[in-house]
C-alpha cells in the first residue's frame, strides 16, 4: 500500500508539472526500487517513459535527452555522477532516488511531503506509447525502440504462463532494467505475476545477493555463466568434480551444494539470452543440476519470440516460437518475426523504421537462422 501510495504522489506531482500529455520523462539508474517507482509514476501521470543506461557516456545521455525531448530526468544509483552529470542539460527538470548520495537536485522523499495521491482508477488506451528504450547503434546516436502499453501487457501475460510463472515467484534484478529482458522478466513478470523482487546491492555484493535471494526465475549472459563455471572450477578442479559426479551416492549431493552456491536451489527458470552461449557450456552446467534455457528475442519485438521450455528444452537451439509468434527464414537466410507487440517503431526515425520492416509487416532481425523439422530455431 506504501508503494502505491507513494506512485500515486509522485505521478500527481508530475501532473503538477503541467507537461504536455504523453511527454518524455527519462529515467537515469541502476536498478532498484525506485527504477521502478518511477516508471509507473510516468505512466500513471500519462507519460512516455525514456530508461537510460547508467554506465552511458556524457555524450551519449545528453544526446539521449536532447533527442527524446526529455522534460524530467530521475537521477538514482550511480557509479560516477560527477562523470555523466554534464550531460544533463540545465533546462530539464530532476529529481533525486533517495538513498544514494546524489543532493544536487529535489530528493524524491522532498518534493512528496506535500503532495496528495491521485484517486480512482487510472486508465490510458492500451495503443499509448509507454517507453522509448534506446538500443546502442553501430554508429551515431542510440535508435529509440517505441513500445505502447499493449505490447507489454501482450507479452508479459503470454510468456508467464508459457514458462509456468506465478504468484509464488521469486525474481533478482540485477542485469541494466533498461534492457527490454530485464523490463520485461523482471519488471512486467513481477507485476502480471505478482512475485517477489529482490535488487542486487552491487557488484561485490551480487554473489552473496543471489545466493541469499535464492530466485525462483534466473536470467544470466553467457559472459556471467562462464564466471560461474570459472569460480566452481575454482574451489573444486574439473577432474574432482568428474570424480564426484560418477560416485552416486555423492552426486546428489555435489549437484545441491553447487546449487546452493549459486543461489539456484529453488529457480524453476534458468535462462540465457543476449548473446550465443555454447553448447559445450549448457551441457556443463547441466551434468551438475542447472538446466539452462537458451532464449532469443530483442527490443524491437518487445522481448517476444522464442524460448525453449524447460520440459521441451532442446539443447543447440533458442527454443521454439512464444505462442502467437509467426516466424519465416527469408531466401537470404534471415530470422524475421512477426506478432502483435512488434515496436510502433523508431522515435523520429520514420525511414529507419521502414527499413526494418517487410511490405507484409515481418520485423527483419538481421539475424541469420534457420527452422528444424519440430520448429525449433537456431
Amino acid at each position: 500500500a506504501r508503494i502505491g501510495d507513494e506512485v500515486r504522489r509522485m505521478a500527481h506531482l508530475l501532473q503538477q508539472k503541467n507537461y504536455e500529455p504523453g511527454s518524455k520523462i527519462a529515467i537515469l539508474s541502476k536498478n532498484c526500487v525506485h527504477w521502478v517507482l518511477s516508471d509507473l509514476a510516468i505512466w500513471m501521470a500519462g507519460h512516455v517513459s525514456v530508461p537510460i543506461y547508467p554506465n552511458v557516456t556524457p555524450n551519449t545521455l545528453r544526446q539521449i535527452l536532447e533527442h527524446s525531448g526529455a522534460k524530467l530526468c530521475f537521477v538514482g544509483k550511480l557509479d560516477d555522477w560527477d562523470y555523466l552529470k554534464p550531460g544533463i542539460p540545465n533546462e530539464i527538470d530532476k529529481i533525486c532516488f533517495p538513498f544514494y548520495g546524489i543532493n544536487d537536485y529535489p530528493n524524491w522523499d522532498e518534493v512528496l511531503q506535500d503532495v496528495e495521491p491521485l484517486t480512482g482508477n487510472i486508465d490510458y488506451p492500451m495503443d499509448n506509447i509507454c517507453t522509448i528504450m534506446y538500443t546502442s547503434g553501430t554508429t551515431g546516436i542510440p535508435k529509440g525502440v517505441m513500445h505502447s502499453f499493449f505490447n507489454f501487457a501482450y507479452a508479459a501475460s503470454n510468456a508467464l504462463p508459457t514458462l509456468s510463472v506465478g504468484r509464488e515467484a521469486v525474481f533478482f534484478s540485477y542485469l541494466p532494467m533498461c534492457h527490454i529482458a530485464e523490463r520485461l522478466l523482471i519488471e512486467m513478470g513481477s507485476l502480471y505475476a505478482g512475485g517477489q523482487v529482490s535488487f542486487a546491492e552491487s557488484l561485490d555484493t551480487f554473489p552473496a545477493n543471489l545466493a541469499e535471494t535464492q530466485p525462483t526465475v534466473f536470467l544470466a549472459v553467457p559472459r556471467i555463466w562462464a564466471k560461474f563455471q570459472e569460480k566452481i572450477l575454482e574451489k573444486m578442479p574439473q577432474h574432482k568434480l568428474d570424480l564426484l559426479l560418477r560416485i552416486p551416492i555423492i552426486n546428489g549431493v555435489v549437484k545441491k551444494k553447487i546449487k546452493a552456491g549459486l543461489g539456484l536451489t529453488k529457480a524453476t527458470n534458468i535462462f540465457s539470452g543476449a548473446a550465443p552461449i555454447s553448447v559445450e557450456l549448457i551441457n556443463w552446467f547441466g551434468k551438475i543440476g542447472v538446466q539452462i534455457q537458451q532464449a532469443y528475442a530483442m527490443t524491437e519485438d518487445a522481448c517476444y519470440s522464442h524460448v525453449n521450455v524447460k520440459e521441451r528444452d532442446k539443447i543447440g537451439t533458442v527454443g521454439e516460437a512464444l505462442p502467437e509468434v509467426d516466424v519465416r527464414i527469408s531466401q537470404e537466410g534471415e530470422i524475421q518475426i512477426k506478432h502483435k507487440a512488434l515496436m510502433k517503431g523508431y522515435y523520429k526515425e520514420e525511414g529507419m523504421t521502414a527499413e526494418v520492416f517487410t511490405p507484409d509487416g515481418y520485423f527483419k532481425t538481421g539475424d541469420k537462422g534457420e527452422r528444424d523439422a519440430a520448429g525449433y530455431l537456431r
